[in-house]
């Protein structure tokens, strides 16, 4: 996941604020790590590269 894409992301259940932690990175991308929503309290797991914004029931 690129950095850059963080001005854009919200939560795809409430429209709220993702916060970004980063567990593994290169100097252009996000590799693993996790975008928790504050308001609903959701967690959204970035593997491989790819942010997974699938609610979870869907998952």
């Amino acid at each position: 996941m690129k950095h850059d894409l963080m001005d854009i992301l919200v939560c795809p259940i409430c429209k709220g604020t993702l916060d970004l932690r980063v567990d593994d990175e290169t100097v252009n991308e996000i590799i693993e790590g996790n975008l928790h929503c504050g308001s609903c309290k959701e967690d959204y797991p970035i593997e491989n590269s790819i942010a997974n914004l699938l609610p979870p029931d869907y998952r």
